[in-house]
């Protein structure tokens, strides 16, 4: 069954950086694209950044773009976000997803059919 385990989440200081890492396995990792969401309390998911497969794609959300790089390393299974000038609204639970079809590069929450459990992130000021 797909898996995604996600960490790297913490408490930092605005202004900070945090790379998070999200461990997939269950299925053929380089097939499909992933996905960075995150849910601050009170507020729906908010997309961030995915991936596609072959790494040459790549989308962000305008507010964290030139500020986060999501990244792959097919070879480890594994997804990453590294995030920079960290702002307390960057603040919330940070989520990775997997693409529901091969192939793809979704930014809507329902193009994603796996998700991990979520890491804490807070950025304090």
């Amino acid at each position: 069954q797909v898996q995604l385990v996600e960490s790297g989440g913490g408490l930092v200081q605005a202004g900070d950086s945090l790379r998070l890492s999200c461990e997939a396995s269950g299925y053929t990792f380089s097939r499909y694209a992933m996905g960075w969401f995150r849910q601050a309390p009170g507020k729906e998911r908010q997309f961030v950044a995915s991936i596609a497969w072959s790494d040459r794609r790549r989308t962000y959300a305008d507010s964290v773009k030139g500020r986060f790089t999501i990244s792959r390393d097919n070879a480890k299974n594994t997804v990453y976000l590294q995030m920079s000038s960290l702002k307390p609204e960057d603040t919330a639970i940070y989520s990775c997803a997997r693409e529901l079809r091969p192939n793809g590069l979704g930014t809507r929450a329902i193009d994603f059919g796996y998700w991990g459990l979520g890491t804490q992130v807070t950025v304090s000021s």
